[in-house]
């Protein structure tokens, strides 16, 4: 889709440039403890964001798999990847789009793949129910918000229905994974790290996924 597309001058500037502002506010002070990140698993439509997000937890240093499969098909296999990947958090992502001319926002129908992204949430909610145990991040340019986030996603794109980052869902994710499981998250901080803050991404206050340790 068309209206599905974001114009950057240089897509891998843009992303090394967020890289490198998350590696500075996720520096720590490690004194005599360890830290064990929260595992992620990133599923995606596309196989170029899910390339440059997979990257960006590389450079972090964030254990996480990721695959490729068509937004239609993942809430079929979704089940199966989570006993095989036993993640503490799940992107589901890719492309999706909402046609304004049949103005209804709420009727899924109205939406490109935001139904098949609100399917794959609820299979994973079978898989976990308690939203502090799996967190799931789901959705994409002009996603379903309100639906996202009823069927089980503690983060989800788009309350305005804008176009978001490639990037954005991976930004949630990583900052899941770097707060401590034993602390509530700053909800509101984590969504301004994203690049069009909470007009892109909204989300569900939780807890952390990283284990601290001593000693190191």
């Amino acid at each position: 889709m068309l209206d599905d597309l974001e114009v950057l001058d240089s897509p891998h500037e843009s992303d090394q440039s967020i890289i490198d502002e998350n590696i500075r506010d996720f520096k720590v002070d490690r004194d005599n403890y360890f830290y064990l990140p929260g595992k992620i698993l990133h599923i995606d439509g596309d196989k170029d964001y899910l390339d440059r997000c997979m990257n960006f937890y590389k450079k972090l240093g964030i254990k996480a798999n990721g695959l490729t499969i068509p937004e239609d098909k993942i809430y079929s296999q979704i089940g199966k990847l989570l006993e095989d990947y036993h993640p503490d958090i799940v992107v589901i992502t890719g492309h999706d789009a909402y046609h304004s001319k049949k103005n209804n926002l709420q009727d899924l129908n109205n939406y490109e793949n935001s139904k098949y992204f609100a399917s794959a949430i609820k299979e994973a909610r079978k898989y976990e129910h308690n939203q502090d145990k799996l967190i799931i991040i789901a959705g994409a340019c002009q996603s379903n918000y309100e639906s996202l986030i009823k069927a089980g996603a503690n983060f989800a794109s788009s309350p305005k229905r804008i176009n978001i980052h490639a990037l954005d869902p991976a930004i949630v994710a990583s900052s899941l994974s770097f707060s401590d499981r034993n602390q509530s998250i700053d909800l509101m901080k984590i969504i301004d790290k994203t690049k069009y803050g909470s007009e892109g991404i909204g989300g569900l206050i939780t807890n952390g996924t990283m284990y601290v340790g001593y000693p190191r």
